[in-house]
């Protein structure tokens, strides 16, 4: 948590491999982030990160389950496995039988369900969430943060990265950054 630029996005870059740390290191997977050239950072990123961001990042030309399927595609997985894995995020986040929908048929809370199913896709082991409500009515962002409970209790974990209070409700530990700095 913390106010606009204090950090967090950057930090949430750095966690998902988008940004290098200028200083210090930061490891993922026994893996020296620092030391990765870009090819191996994006496989890192396809293979272990899945990403939900504020503005939703779908394609318009294109429908549910092609949006959902392509993490999948850049990985190489041939198609019946995709589909049947993008069916499957679908149906999580209540959505499968919306899958010829273009995004822009489709409400904000809808769009941010299909950018959680996109990033669920390739079975991460960790998920980051940049500002995942801050687009949406109350009724879409208790839907988006019940979504992110049931993941969590499955056993995936989650970083939020927020400025509203309401949405670290749900966090089992709250970290808050001002001026780039961890202040607790």
């Amino acid at each position: 948590m913390g106010q606009s630029g204090s950090g967090k996005s950057t930090l949430l870059h750095i966690i998902g491999c988008l940004h290098k740390p200028t200083d210090g290191s930061y490891r993922l997977d026994s893996k020296d982030i620092h030391t990765l050239s870009d090819s191996k950072l994006s496989e890192t990123r396809n293979a272990h990160i899945g990403f939900v961001f504020q503005s939703f990042h779908l394609l318009d030309g294109h429908n549910l389950l092609e949006n959902v399927e392509l993490p999948l595609i850049y990985a190489g997985i041939p198609e019946k496995v995709r589909k049947k894995r993008a069916m499957e995020v679908l149906e999580k986040v209540g959505l499968k039988d919306r899958i010829q929908h273009t995004p822009q048929e489709l409400s904000g809370g809808e769009q941010q369900r299909v950018a959680i199913a996109r990033a669920l896709v390739g079975s991460p082991k960790l998920l980051l969430a940049d500002e995942p409500t801050g687009n949406l009515d109350s009724m879409n962002s208790e839907r988006i943060l019940a979504i992110f409970k049931a993941l969590h209790k499955e056993g995936m974990t989650i970083i939020i990265v927020t400025h509203n209070p309401s949405v670290s409700l749900i966090s089992q530990k709250v970290i808050h950054l001002k001026d780039g700095l961890v202040n607790e």
